[in-house]
This record gives structure tokens, C-alpha cells and sequence, in this order.
């Protein structure tokens, strides 16, 4: 369905006194209204809370305004910060490396530089045109292969196109083709702005190329030259040349990947920079849509901390955008910390499912839930969990731009037997229990955690999670570690957490970078000598195989993944010293129910292991099991054996779990991501709540 009215903010969080600016397209010829709301719950479910808001007028008096249609551009691409001028020249060579990696029904352009263009057709041919001369190779390119490009133009002479593969041992290059196009035509005088990958015309760019380039070089008569390498400053969004004017990378371009040279001889393109003088660019990168700003919200000094909604609404249309308010910086408003999982929510913004089916509509339209899909709308921009068109995986995620999962009532799973959320929604199951009991807290999220460090964190009594805090940098782990270190208590509340490493752009944080690198449960695997990020350096993938398994933080692990369905736990531990944990709890299956999965431990599990935790003394208070579940690849050696060394019915499981540091520290772990989504049931009234009421009343003392 046509969206008519959408939004985002610059920003996913703030303090008081910082200012949020809100973007919004509007297709109605109608004025928008906005108004403030403080999230409670964002569960559509009408057996449970549904969604609950409270409203904010005091914060945000309720304000109209006009606002236009917004258009955004996908498609990445490089283009000169300035314009290239030429005199007349009597020759003029261009010469270029690319690696295609798909066809379209369109050409994609190569080159573009006034009247001269090189493309790539329909049919996988060169054509180099200039003005209404064109010469066309004389036979088509295969995709996933290097080959190197040259155009040549003299006065008075013939167009020449040369194109050879490249084979890796610059002894064995094949020639592809060298045509001409036989008629004499003349060297133009150029005043453009020279591009790739992209034609740019008006302003907007198209016909994109779906693929790798390297090398770029332009001669003016054999003497003056410029090229730009690309093995340079492979961190950086820009490209110096020898000489001329810099390239500005546009919609985010991937870097280090192998290039032409690359041969299986070093993985870190730090050690080999020339071996990574590629950039791979795709018609649907997008990373900041650009759209102007129709207001503001300059956070009040009073705000109290928590999750707002700028809700946005004309003739019937609305949209929801969440924003995470923290305390002041430097104080506490609260004894307890909620860690909001905004990286998490960022990499799978806009997860075009391969499960959807339009069938969830009908779910959607009689629960009032979000009705937007990513599925149904990919132009807007996919997540780290999809796919280029041409098959390789998007490996660069941002909040600049309309995340339609990150929205009160939107629905993961359609067609469960339950509310079917993840994330922001899910974790709103935490954050309503938090409201039943009147247990105060302040929000921090990912961001401040990550740019802050431990301050931001350190004097709370105790910081909690959500259900699925996967997505962490150095610079969080760092901090959480310190946490727990110097005597904080920390409440890991979901699963499969702290698993995946990310990087952040250093001239743009909002930039992240995940490489999916040789191991893990993933929606695409990262290709061979590509699993160094390109933003910071470092080795990307899995936490584990950096050597900070999850277990060395809060004692468990992702363990095992099933449907979305969840089970009971089973209390395993009944020393005396733990009867707290339990206190007003019957025997008998703890969490069978709940509005995520239904059961308190499923989905995603996490478990003990030994050999991954050996510094911390840990007792297994409870465990459910998921025979139905599989392995994590990390998990599995053969068809035979796995890493636990024991039956793999034994390691299919959830551990909650408790231990102490030696300076006084707590750490309780639940071991699934469908924990929280037990806390509402039967109005908070129900054994997996009073579990931890108990946890949260002993570690905030």
C-alpha cells in the first residue's frame, strides 16, 4: 500500500536541553498534527495491555504544521566534490577495473562525466558513448569476474574500447575485446562533475551499477592525469586523488573488499591495503534519506527519563516515532538503568522477513496494529538481515531514514499464536511490569553506553536489559564489563545477547557496520579476506571468535534457536541460599504462558558453558529444554559431535543463572528472548513476574 504520511528524527535518543529534529513526507493535502506520548506499552495484543500511552502535553504542547511530500534516492555512488574541467585536448583515456555482479533490465552506468558515459547494458556489453558516438564491445561480460576497462578518445580519430580480463596473475590477463567505433569525432570540453557508478543528472542519480569498481584514472593528452585509489583511507567516506579534486562516496559504498589483487594471502586489508583497492556499490544502499526538517522538540529540564512517541497524524493517516529520553548527565534520576538496545534496533531496521505473508493484515487490521511493512515496502531501505538484489548482504545500517519496525504495535511474526513481537515492541513487555510495580528508572541506550563508557552507567544500583541486547561494540562491552566489575549488578533479561560485533563510521556514528564473518547463526555470510570492518579495523563476526564469548560477561551463551515458541522453566536449584530467587512461588512449571512465544524460556536460548565462563562461580537456578531446537553453527562440529562434548539434547537448553563478582557484583541471566514477554500475563499476576519482582527488589537494596 502507497504510504501517505511518514517520519523519522535525527536522533534516537537525548537529554534534557538537547534538541530532536523530526522529518516528515506527507502525500495528503491535509495539515499534520503532532503530539507527545510516554510509552508504556507497545503490544498491540488485545488480550493484553495493547498499546498504552500516557499523554505529554506539558513536554510537547500539541503542535500543526504543514508538511510536503519527501522523496529519498537509494543507490550508492562516488562523484567529485567539484567539478572537473577540461580545455581541448586532443586525446583523453579512461581507464577502470570493475567486477559486475548482476544484470538489470537497465544499463548501469560505469563512468559519467558530461557527455561521455561508459555503461554497462542490459545484456552485460561495454558501451562507451560520447555525445551521439557510441562503440559497443563485441561481446558481454561474465558477472563476478575482474576485468579492466580503457576508453580512448583523440581529435579527429575513432572511439576505442579495450577490455581485458584480469586473472589475478598479471601474466595470465585474457583479452576480452578491443573495438572501434570507425568514425572520426572530436574531444569535447567537459565542465562536470565526474562520477561512478551512477548517472547523474538533475540532481538525481540512476542507473546505478551493481557491483565492484577500483582504479579509476583519467589522462589528458598523455600528460596530465588523474586517478584516485581506493586503497587509501578505506575508513574515511571520501577519496583523495594524485591530483584533482577528492571522490565523495554517496548512499554508503562498501569498502574493504577484495579487489583485483586479492589472492587468499592476507585477510586485514590493513596489512595489504592494495589488495582491497575495490569499493562494491548497489542501487539500494541508502543510509540517510536527507529529508528537511518540519520541527523540533527541544527536551524540557522536567522531562523524567524514559520512552516517548512523537506521534503524527492527518486525515486519518498517523505514524509513531520513539525517542529514548536520558537522565541529565552526571544524575540519577532512578536506582535502576534500562539499557535500550538502539544498535540491535538499528541493524534489523526495516527486516524484510522471507516469511511474510499478506495474510498478517488481517491480524494487523483488527488489533489497530502498524500496518507498514519493510516486506511490502523495500524501497524504503532493508536491514542487515536482507540481501542486495544482487545476492550480496547489506552490511551497513542507520536510523536516518523511516525504520518501520522500531514503531509502537508493529508485528514480527504474524501468523504466531501470540503477539508475535521482537524488539522495541517486545521490550516494552519489561518496561509495563516496570510501570505495574511502580519501579522507577532511568533510560540509557546503546549510544551514550557506547560514546560515554562506564559514567553513564556507574552509582545505579542495578542496570537491566531487554530481551535482545545482541548488537555491541568494543566500547559497550568495555563498559558493562567495568559495570559488573566494580561491584555493579547487572540483569540480563533476554537472549542471544552481546553476540555480534559491530563497528560505528568515526566520521558518522550513526553509521554501523556488521561483517558477518565465518561463524554464527546469520542471514548471510560475510565473503572470504572480507571480515575486517572497514570503519575501524578490526575483526569482524561473532564476539566469541574475539574472544569475548557472552559466557564471560553474564555466565550464558546463544546456545540454540527453534521456532518462535517458548517453554517452562523447571527450578533445578533448591539451596537454601537461593530460596530468595523463589520466594512466593509454588513448585511447578515457571512461565508456561506468555504473549511472547508462549512460554517464558524459547526462541532463543542461551546456556552454561564451562570453558567459556571458567572465571565466575555460577549456579543454574532454573532450565527449560528445546529438543525441537537446533544448534548454533558455532555449536556444531560434526553431524555426530558438538563443542559441549555431550548429547546435543543436553546443550539444547536455557540456563537462568546467578553469580557474584569478587567485589560484590551480581549477575543474573534468564537465557531467552521470550523471558519478558511472560512478566503481563494474567495482569502481572503470575510466577515469572514475582520471579523478578524478587531478583529486581534484592539487587536494587
Amino acid at each position: 500500500m502507497s504510504i501517505q504520511l511518514i517520519g523519522y528524527s535525527d536522533k534516537l535518543s537525548g537529554r534534557a536541553g538537547d534538541t530532536i529534529n523530526f522529518k516528515v513526507s506527507n502525500k495528503l493535502s491535509k495539515p499534520v498534527t503532532a503530539s507527545l506520548k510516554r510509552s508504556i506499552s507497545a503490544d498491540p495484543n488485545p488480550k493484553g495491555l495493547g498499546i498504552l500511552e500516557t499523554a505529554c502535553d506539558h513536554l510537547f504542547p500539541e503542535l500543526t504544521f504543514l508538511a510536503e511530500h519527501q522523496t529519498f534516492h537509494p543507490g550508492s555512488f562516488a562523484q567529485t566534490e567539484e567539478r572537473l574541467k577540461t580545455k581541448e585536448l586532443k586525446e583523453l583515456d579512461i581507464s577502470i577495473s570493475l567486477y559486475p555482479t548482476i544484470l538489470r533490465h537497465n544499463s548501469q552506468t560505469i563512468v559519467a562525466w558530461g557527455d561521455i558515459e561508459i555503461e554497462l547494458t542490459s545484456s552485460g556489453e561495454i558501451e562507451f558513448s560520447v555525445s551521439d558516438r557510441k562503440v559497443i564491445s563485441s561481446r558481454p561480460l561474465s558477472l563476478n569476474r575482474w576485468y579492466r576497462l580503457s576508453a580512448n578518445l583523440r581529435a579527429h580519430d575513432v572511439l576505442t574500447l579495450c577490455i581485458t580480463e584480469l586473472r589475478g596473475d598479471p601474466s595470465e590477463k585474457k583479452l576480452t575485446s578491443s573495438v572501434t567505433d570507425g568514425f572520426p569525432t572530436k574531444v569535447p570540453v567537459i565542465n562536470a562533475h565526474f562520477c561512478l557508478a551512477a548517472s547523474r543528472k538533475n540532481g538525481i542519480a540512476s542507473h546505478h551499477f551493481n557491483g565492484r569498481l577500483e582504479a579509476p584514472r583519467i589522462s589528458f593528452d598523455g600528460l596530465k592525469t588523474f586517478e584516485w585509489d581506493f586503497s587509501k583511507d578505506i575508513h574515511r567516506k571520501e577519496i583523495k586523488s594524485h591530483f584533482g579534486p577528492c571522490l565523495r562516496l554517496i548512499n554508503e559504498p562498501t569498502r574493504a573488499v577484495c579487489g583485483s589483487t586479492w589472492n587468499g594471502s592476507e585477510f586485514n586489508w590493513k596489512h595489504k591495503p592494495d589488495h582491497y583497492a575495490a569499493i562494491h556499490f548497489n542501487e539500494d544502499d541508502i543510509y540517510d534519506f536527507g529529508w528537511k526538517d518540519n520541527f523540533s522538540w527541544k527536551i524540557p529540564n522536567q522531562t523524567p527519563s524514559g520512552i516517548y512517541v512523537m506521534r503524527i497524524e492527518s486525515n486519518g493517516h498517523e505514524d509513531a516515532m520513539p525517542i529514548f529520553v536520558c537522565p541529565p548527565k552526571g544524575f540519577k534520576q532512578s536506582k535502576l538503568c534500562l539499557l535500550v538496545s538502539t544498535f540491535t534496533y538499528a541493524i534489523y531496521g526495516n527486516h524484510a522477513r522471507p516469511d511474510y505473508d499478506s495474510s498478517w493484515q488481517k491480524r494487523i487490521e483488527e488489533w489497530k496494529a502498524y500496518p507498514h511493512n519493510p516486506a511490502e515496502n523495500p524501497e524504503y531501505g532493508l536491514s542487515t538481515y536482507n540481501t542486495h538484489p544482487d545476492g550480496n548482504g547489506i552490511c551497513h545500517a542507520s536510523h536516518k531514514r523511516p525504520l518501520f519496525n522500531l514503531r509502537p504495535g508493529y508485528i514480527t511474526f504474524g501468523a504466531a499464536s501470540c503477539s508475535g513481537l521482537r524488539h522495541f515492541q517486545a521490550d516494552s513487555h519489561l518496561v509495563s511490569w516496570l510501570h505495574n510495580y511502580g519501579i522507577d528508572y532511568d533510560v540509557i541506550t546503546d549510544d551514550e553506553l557506547d560514546r560515554e563508557g562506564i559514567e553513564v552507567i556507574s552509582g545505579y544500583s542495578a542496570v537491566a536489559t531487554g530481551s535482545h541486547p545482541e548488537y555491541h561494540t568494543a566500547n559497550t562491552l568495555d563498559a558493562l564489563t567495568a559495570y559488573r566489575d566494580l561491584g555493579g549488578n547487572l540483569m540480563y533479561l533476554g537472549g542471544n545477547g552481546f553476540y555480534w560485533r559491530i563497528a560505528r563510521h568515526q566520521q558518522d556514528p550513526d553509521l554501523l557496520e556488521i561483517r558477518r564473518a565465518e561463524d554464527g547463526l546469520r542471514a548471510w555470510a560475510s565473503k572470504p579476506g572480507e571480515y575486517y570492518h572497514a570503519f575501524d579495523g578490526a575483526y569482524g563476526g561473532l564476539w566469541r571468535r574475539n574472544g569475548r564469548a557472552p559466557q564471560k560477561l553474564v555466565g550464558i551463551g546463544f546456545t540454540a534457536q527453534g521456532v518462535f515458541e517458548g517453554m517452562p522453566y523447571k527450578r533445578v536449584c533448591f539451596d537454601a541460599d537461593f530460596d530468595w530467587v523463589f520466594e512466593g512461588i509454588e513448585d511447578g512449571p515457571i512461565g508456561d504462558f506468555g504473549f511472547s512465544g508462549n512460554g517464558a524460556a524459547g526462541f532463543e536460548l542461551d546456556r552454561v558453558d564451562a570453558t567459556l565462563s571458567s572465571d565466575h562461580e555460577i549456579t543454574i537456578l532454573a532450565q527449560a529444554y528445546g529438543n525441537s531446537f537446533m544448534l548454533v553453527p558455532e555449536e556444531q562440529l560434526t553431524h555426530l559431535t558438538n563443542l559441549s562434548g555431550g548429547d546435543e539434547v543436553d546443550a539444547k537448553r536455557s540456563d537462568m543463572v546467578y553469580f557474584r563478582t569478587e567485589t560484590g557484583g551480581q549477575v543474573f541471566s534468564v537465557g531467552s528472548i521470550t523471558f519478558c514477554g511472560s512478566l503481563p500475563w494474567n495482569q502481572f499476576d503470575n510466577n515469572v513476574s514475582r520471579l523478578l519482582y524478587n531478583v529486581m527488589k534484592r539487587f536494587m537494596l
